[in-house]
């Protein structure tokens, strides 16, 4: 058995007699023979030393000797006379044989403890009950709980004493039932406990917690009259706070002829530990009432309580007393209230704290790292961890965590990686918290590769680890892979409502309407399907995927939530459908909700789909004069959008020149869009300079560029940016689309040749492409973009919605609609193709780029073929 358990230090003195004895026994000797036999539990090879000769024996006492050696602590030289003692063939006393064995337990000598016990073992000699109860007690202290039983096993004779020290030792190292056990054992023994039994048993059913077989030991104490000990008593408390039953404690607590301070500590903190923190307070408050002096158990138990309470005024009452009281001092009362400050969000309160201590920890530095992350100040967590580090202190696994959080929301990869270096070295990787930090720094930093490297190589996952490897997968646009790891997590792990809400959002992402649905159905079989977060992402989901009658029945149960007024919002807007909106927000101003900066960042886009100027403009002006919004930078990118795609250049230009903001890459970005669309080359330049000035990183921009000039004509311009791109080392992510049929989700790549019924696909494609040169149209082949880097396969089938539409018709019954969700932009050629085909087949085809639907019927589309960007420019911004 491999167990770690500590046990109390008790100062070595080998006179102090066994006080809870009830025999006394006379001193006898212990022979150890010349050759000894071979059993023995562990010890370390016998040194081959002799301190000893002949005539040393015979004119000193050896005994004698080697006790005065105990009592000076000299265990080392101790051990060795010990030793050519044996050598000698001279017995040592009884008494002598003890005291060694507690300088071994008082000095934590594990390998100089087993060697003792060894040597005793191999003289033959029955353990008495003295010499016994000290190799026991030595091996409990030890840890050792194996050999502290085989010495028990070995014993003739025990009292009560052996029995207290072997199930304290079981009850401290965690085996509670085998405490338990042990103590019935006792009982059925005919041995009677004593006042040290019952604060070890007791606290073996908390620890269970088994209130059950508390109240059992209970009647054991009244029966053997310890009910009025004091020391019995708070273990009663003690016991009954951690089973949750505080009415009993309070009645034992009430009932007490006499407490100490542990008492009134053990019933203040089962109030707290139990959510009665203002019932706790109370105790404290009367606790001070009575002169009892509160110590660093009360205060930071006291604090806890405030921080739990969010009461921030009581919370610098206690502070005050802690400074009056000169608690101040100590570490730990600090570290508490620079949690409790903390959870105020008050992080110059926290840090007045940190930095008035004289000696910090790594509980204090680990405490201030996390009060500045947890209050969005990641920059600080790192400055201070940079601190803690020129201090020499050596950060822990929370400390990286923490840490890791900071670097995950700062996007600070370099730091991350030396810290998953550190955590490698120093053997902290194995705790599962920092390996999930690790999952979620690099899924944030986009390096989703090193993150899946970092979850298998976890042995035990927990929920949090899928969680994050789902979430990560989600934020790298890797969705098909998310609901393949939720599936395979279900196998093994029953997901939490952040689980369920990750995945949710991966299934909206691809379209994934029939899993979303399974997923909300376990969410009600769970009892969380309610919970307003979970709520608004399954409305999400039936929005994203323009279900709008799924939605509205989800709606229908949050109407009083603004993210959910939001949601369809944007849903409208997606749909391009502003008179809708316009209505739908008219409705919620009706029914007293209170409209949010979203709001109106989902109306304005609503506008701008739907070329609502005037009425946009007049949303965009209403936000602080009617509702006390200030409109930040995405409000003005949407207008400048409303007013450029609706060929308003010069204003959008002149509205640019005139914001209180300065203008950052996705404002001059929407004008660039709109100079796109329009075909301004010069003044989509001069929003590309200023782009570029200050992000040279996203692609989307350059690909804007690109199709600008395209469009244009300017194919040597397109080619100069190209090279841009390369020198930069920017590509451009290739196009995939999915599809859901009969409940299964598709996943096609751009020039996808591996699906298992692509040669059907591409039949069907050039039997439509046939069909439109039949029509007259224009053929996709002809298009002018085949001028530069792209290849008659690429135009004709390279495009992924085709593929994932070709395989929908396939596979599906005639008149069945099509829905195929689109991580890039449409293009203007699959565009075209797509309405050709909807004519064809009489079915209704849905596709959802990344910025919003094309619901296709009878050879049209719900955009008005607007905005459509060339075939070069398949890119998400």
């Amino acid at each position: 058995m491999a167990v770690s358990a500590k046990f109390p230090q008790v100062p070595f003195n080998p006179d102090h007699p066994q006080h809870l004895h009830t025999k006394t026994h006379k001193t006898k000797d212990v022979a150890f023979p010349h050759k000894p036999k071979t059993h023995h539990i562990s010890s370390r090879k016998s040194q081959e030393i002799s301190v000893l000769n002949t005539s040393s024996v015979i004119t000193q006492n050896p005994n004698l000797r080697l006790r005065d050696l105990c009592l000076n602590g000299n265990l080392e030289q101790a051990l060795r006379y010990f030793t050519s003692m044996q050598e000698l063939q001279i017995s040592a006393d009884e008494d002598v044989v003890i005291a060694l064995a507690r300088l071994c337990e008082w000095r934590t000598a594990c390998e100089e403890g087993s060697e003792v016990y060894s040597l005793a073992l191999k003289s033959g000699t029955n353990l008495s009950l003295r010499l016994g109860n000290a190799f026991l007690s030595m091996f409990v202290r030890f840890g050792n709980l194996g050999d502290a039983w085989y010495v028990f096993g070995k014993m003739p004779e025990r009292d009560v004493f052996s029995w207290n020290v072997l199930i304290g030792g079981y009850a401290k190292a965690g085996f509670f039932d085998e405490a338990l056990s042990l103590y019935h054992r006792m009982l059925w023994a005919g041995i009677r406990p004593d006042i040290y039994t019952f604060p070890c048993v007791l606290r073996t059913c908390g620890g269970l917690p088994d209130l059950a077989r508390g109240r059992e030991v209970h009647v054991h104490v009244i029966r053997y009259g310890f009910e009025s000990d004091v020391d019995v008593v708070n273990a009663l408390i003690t016991m009954y706070v951690k089973c949750g039953n505080l009415s009993n404690a309070r009645v034992l607590f009430d009932r007490m002829p006499r407490r100490d301070r542990i008492s009134w500590n053990a019933m203040i903190s089962g109030y707290f530990e139990n959510g009665e923190c203002l019932e706790g307070l109370r105790l404290f408050f009367m606790m001070r009432e009575h002169s009892i002096y509160p110590d660093l158990m009360t205060m930071t138990s006291v604090i806890a309580a405030c921080e739990q309470l969010g009461d921030e005024k009581l919370g610098r009452e206690i502070h005050g007393f802690v400074m009056a009281t000169g608690f101040s001092i100590d570490i730990s009362v600090c570290n508490s209230l620079i949690q409790m400050y903390s959870s105020y969000g008050q992080s110059e309160a926290a840090e007045k704290v940190f930095n008035g201590m004289e000696s910090k920890d790594i509980v204090s530095w680990t405490t201030m790292i996390s009060c500045y992350e947890n209050n969005g100040m990641p920059d600080k967590a790192l400055e201070t961890y940079k601190k803690m580090e020129l201090e020499g202190i050596v950060p822990d696994e929370i400390t990286l965590a923490s840490v890791l959080s900071a670097c995950a929301a700062l996007g600070q990869l370099d730091m991350g990686t030396k810290l998953h270096e550190l955590a490698k070295s120093m053997g902290l990787i194995s705790y599962i918290m920092v390996a999930n930090m690790l999952i979620d720094m690099y899924s944030k930093c986009k390096c989703i590769d090193k993150a899946l490297e970092v979850f298998h190589g976890i042995p035990d996952k927990d929920v949090i680890s899928w969680t994050s490897i789902i979430l990560g997968l989600r934020l790298n646009n890797r969705c098909f892979e998310a609901l393949i790891f939720f599936r395979h997590m279900k196998q093994n792990t029953r997901p939490n409502s952040v689980t369920l809400l990750s995945v949710l959002s991966a299934c909206a992402r691809i379209g994934a309407l029939t899993s979303g649905k399974e997923i909300h159905a376990y969410a009600l079989r769970s009892g969380v399907g309610q919970e307003s977060f979970l709520a608004n992402a399954l409305l999400d989901l039936y929005v994203r995927c323009g279900r709008m009658q799924l939605a509205w029945n989800q709606f229908n149960l949050q109407k009083n939530d603004v993210a959910a007024w939001n949601i369809l919002l944007t849903g409208f807007a997606q749909q391009g459908q502003g008179k809708m909106a316009q209505e739908f927000f008219d409705k919620m101003i009706m029914s007293n909700v209170y409209p949010d900066e979203i709001t109106f960042l989902s109306l304005l886009c609503a506008c701008s789909r739907s070329r609502m100027i005037a009425e946009g403009l007049e949303y965009f002006y209403s936000m602080e004069h009617n509702y006390g919004i200030t409109p930040n930078l995405k409000h003005y990118a949407s207008i400048v959008d409303l007013l450029g795609c609706s060929g308003k250049l010069e204003d959008a230009y002149q509205f640019i020149m005139h914001m209180p903001l300065k203008p950052d890459p996705a404002i001059w970005g929407a004008l660039l869009n709109a100079c796109r669309i329009h075909q301004r080359v010069d003044l989509g330049e001069l929003a590309a300079q200023h782009i570029f000035e200050n992000d040279t990183e996203c692609v989307g921009y350059f690909i804007l560029l690109c199709n600008l000039y395209a469009e244009s004509g300017k194919w040597d311009e397109v080619a100069r940016v190209r090279k841009m791109m390369k020198e930069k080392g920017l590509t451009i992510d290739p196009g995939c689309s999915w599809v859901e049929v009969k409940g299964e989700v598709h996943a096609f790549l751009s020039g996808d040749t591996f699906h298992p019924q692509i040669r059907e696909i591409n039949a069907v494609l050039e039997g439509f492409f046939e069909k439109m040169r039949a029509a007259g149209l224009d053929s996709p082949e002809g298009d002018k973009m085949g001028e530069v880097e792209t290849s008659k396969a690429e135009i004709f089938c390279g495009h992924s919605e085709q593929l994932a539409l070709a395989f929908g018709l396939i596979n599906t019954v005639p008149g069945t609609p099509i829905q195929v969700t689109k991580n890039l932009y449409m293009c203007q050629s699959c565009h075209t193709i797509i309405k050709f085909i909807s004519k064809i087949v009489r079915r209704e085809i849905s596709i959802r780029d990344t910025k919003q639907f094309h619901n296709f019927k009878d050879g049209n589309c719900s955009c008005g073929d607007v905005g459509l960007v060339k075939e070069f420019g398949n890119e998400e911004q």
